[in-house]
C-alpha cells in the first residue's frame, strides 16, 4: 500500500507562502488481509508556535488490520515530519518548543495504553504502533500514559516468580518518549483482552470454589477472589492480602529506577472486578440491561461473616443468607419487594441489617489494600490512588438498587459515600472516578455527591472518561479548576482514539486545556499563525469501535 506525506512549511499562516513537497513514507504496519479497502483521505495542520507551521495530508487505502495498528496510522505519519520540524524550528528560531505544564490549576492529561499492551511476560504487543502513538502524544503535549499491569502475566505461573521483563521494556519506551507513568497494578481477571488470573490461583479455585464470589442461584464470578478469603490462607499457604503485598512489594523493587527520577508517578492499586472497589454485582454481559445486579455474598465464607455479624445482634436467622425478596441482574427494583420505594424490605431492621453488612465487608477490604500499599510505597516518590464505581442506573429512587448491590450503602437518608472517602484520606490516596463524559443528569448528580465526600476529608479526585466519546464539552467542565480534579486519563488508546473521527476532538480538548499556559513566544500575534492542533477530515469511512474496558 503507497502512502505519501505532503509537507507544507510557511513563515507565516498565509496559504500563497506555502512551499510543498511531497515525502514518501516507509510502511511500519504488517497487514493482515487486503480484501477489503476503504479509502480516505484527511487533511492535518498543526502549528507548533507562531513563526511555523507543519501539515500533512495522508492518502492511503486502508485495508483490514488489527485495530490499534488502523488508528495509529491516522496520526503516526505526522510525527516523523513533526519531529525533525518541531526541533529544526526551534533551533532556527531561538522559540521555545511547547512542553507540557503542570501548574495554574489544569489537571495533568494522561491517555490508558491498551488493555492488552502485555498479555505475557516476554512480549510488548503492537510494539511499532504504541511506539510511534507514544510520540504524537508527546507532541500533542500529553503529559503521560496509563499501564495496565496484570496479576495473571506477572505472577502466572508459580506464587511468588514475577516476570517484568515486557513492563521493563514498556516502561523504557516510555520514559525514551518523554512521557509520565501511571501504573494500574491489577488483581482481577480481564475477558478482554482475555487476560486470566494466575494459572496456579484458578488451579486453586479448581478444587476450592469458594474462593470466588458467587450469586443466590451459586454462580461463580471467577473475575477475582472473593473478599471473605482476604485474610484466609487460601493461596498455597497464604493470604491474598499477603499475595497483593508482596506483589507490590516486587513492582517496587523492580521499578524503583523509574519512580526515583519521576517517570513513574502514580501507581493505582486493584481493588475489585475491573479494579474498582465493588462487588461483581453486574457481569459484564448483563451491563446494558439497565437492571439492578445482584448481592454476591452466597460463597462459604462470606456466608460465615454473615453469619457470625447476625450472631452478634443478637439475630441468628439473619445469617443464613441474603434477602429472599431481592430482584435479579437484569430486573428493575419494582421486580421484587427489597428495594421498592414504599414499602420495600431495604427500610425494614432486616435490611439495614444486611446492607450494612454488606457494605462494610467491601470497606474493609479497600481499607486493607489500601493501607497495605501506603505501607509498600510510602517511601516512594509516587501517589497512590484507587478506583470507585459511580453506578448511577437508580439514583433518583430512593433505595439507590445499583449502588446497593455493588457494595455502598446509599440511600435518600444516608451518604454511602462518606466512610469511603475517609477511607481514601486516611491511606493518602487520590479516587478516580470514571464517567467524566456522560451528560445524564443522575450520573452528574452522583458524581458531585462522591466530590462532596471526597472534599469533606481532603481527597484528591482524578477522573477516567468510561467510553470513547467525541463530545468534549462535559469532560471540560468536570475537570475544570473549580471542580478540583487534579488528573485525567482518557481510556483508551486503539483504532478509535486515533481514528480521523476522534483524534481531531481529542487534539482540540488538550489544545484548550493547556493553551492558557504556553510560553509568550508560542503565541501568534499581529496574524503571524495562530497555535492550532485540529485536523480536518476531507472524507471518513472510519467505522466506530468500543472502547476497552478493564
Amino acid at each position: 500500500m503507497a502512502m505519501n506525506v505532503l509537507v507544507m512549511l510557511s513563515g507565516t499562516a498565509s496559504a500563497s507562502a506555502v512551499a510543498a513537497q511531497a515525502v514518501p513514507v516507509r510502511e511500519v504496519f504488517s497487514f493482515r488481509s487486503m480484501a477489503t479497502v476503504k479509502s480516505m483521505k484527511t487533511t492535518h495542520c498543526m502549528v507548533l508556535n507562531g513563526k511555523s507551521r507543519v501539515g500533512f495530508v495522508v492518502d492511503s487505502g486502508l485495508s483490514m488490520m488489527s485495530s490499534l495498528t488502523k488508528g495509529v496510522m491516522h496520526a503516526v505519519d505526522a510525527v516523523r515530519s513533526l519531529e525533525a520540524e518541531t526541533h529544526d524550528d526551534a533551533v532556527e528560531s531561538g522559540s521555545k518548543p511547547i512542553h507540557p505544564v503542570v501548574g495554574g490549576g489544569r489537571p495533568e492529561l494522561f491517555v490508558g495504553l491498551p488493555l492488552d499492551t502485555v498479555s505475557n511476560g516476554k512480549t510488548v504487543n503492537h510494539v511499532k504502533a504504541i511506539s510511534a502513538g507514544l510520540k504524537a502524544l508527546k507532541l500533542l503535549g500529553v503529559d503521560g500514559v496509563d499501564v495496565p499491569v496484570w496479576w495473571g502475566v506477572v505472577e502466572k505461573e508459580n506464587r511468588g516468580e514475577y516476570d517484568w521483563t515486557s513492563y521493563l521494556e514498556l516502561a523504557q519506551m516510555i520514559q525514551d518518549a518523554g512521557l509520565k507513568i501511571h501504573v494500574s497494578l491489577y488483581f482481577h481477571a480481564s475477558k478482554f483482552p482475555g487476560i486470566p488470573l494466575p494459572t496456579w490461583v484458578s488451579s486453586i479455585g479448581d478444587s476450592d470454589a469458594n474462593i470466588y464470589f458467587a450469586d443466590k442461584q451459586g454462580n461463580r464470578n471467577k473475575e477475582c477472589l472473593s473478599f471473605g478469603v482476604d485474610n484466609l490462607p487460601v493461596l498455597a499457604g497464604k493470604t491474598p492480602l499477603q499475595v497483593y503485598g508482596d506483589f507490590c512489594k516486587n513492582f517496587q523493587t523492580t521499578f524503583a529506577a523509574f519512580m526515583s527520577n519521576n517517570t513513574i508517578t502514580d501507581v493505582s492499586i486493584g481493588l475489585g472486578p475491573g479494579g474498582e472497589l465493588r462487588y461483581p454485582s453486574m457481569p459484564a454481559k448483563k451491563t446494558e440491561g439497565g437492571g439492578v445486579g445482584e448481592f454476591q455474598c452466597y460463597d462459604k465464607h462470606m456466608l460465615n461473616q454473615l453469619q457470625k455479624n447476625a450472631d452478634e445482634c443478637g439475630n441468628h436467622y439473619w445469617g443464613f443468607c441474603g434477602p429472599h425478596d431481592a430482584p435479579r441482574y437484569d430486573e428493575s427494583p419494582d421486580a421484587g419487594n427489597f428495594f421498592k420505594d414504599n414499602g420495600g424490605s431495604w427500610e425494614t431492621p432486616y435490611g439495614d441489617f444486611f446492607l450494612t453488612w454488606y457494605s462494610n465487608q467491601l470497606l474493609s477490604h479497600g481499607e486493607r489494600l489500601l493501607s497495605m500499599a501506603s505501607s509498600v510505597f510510602g517511601s516512594s516518590p509516587v501517589t497512590l490512588s484507587g478506583k470507585i464505581p459511580v453506578a448511577h442506573t437508580w439514583y433518583k429512587t430512593r433505595a439507590h438498587s445499583s449502588e446497593q448491590t455493588a457494595g455502598y450503602h446509599n440511600t435518600d437518608k444516608r451518604d454511602g459515600y462518606d466512610a469511603v472517602a475517609d477511607i481514601f484520606g486516611r491511606n493518602s490516596c487520590r479516587m478516580i472516578l470514571s464517567g467524566m463524559e456522560v451528560a445524564h443528569d443522575t450520573q452528574q448528580a452522583l458524581l458531585d455527591q462522591i466530590k462532596k465526600a471526597c472534599q469533606k476529608h481532603n481527597v484528591c479526585v482524578a477522573g477516567e472518561n468510561s467510553s470513547i466519546s467525541g463530545e468534549f464539552t462535559k469532560i471540560k467542565d468536570n475537570i475544570s479548576e473549580s471542580s478540583k480534579v487534579v488528573s485525567f486519563t482518557y481510556q483508551r488508546m486503539g483504532a478509535t482514539f486515533f481514528s480521523p473521527e476522534n483524534w481531531p476532538r481529542f487534539t482540540e480538548f488538550v489544545r484548550s486545556i493547556r493553551q492558557p499556559e504556553l510560553h509568550s513566544d508560542d503565541v501568534a500575534t499581529g496574524g503571524e499563525g495562530s497555535i492550532a492542533l485540529r485536523t480536518t477530515v476531507l472524507a471518513d469511512n472510519s467505522s466506530n469501535r468500543q472502547m476497552q474496558s478493564a
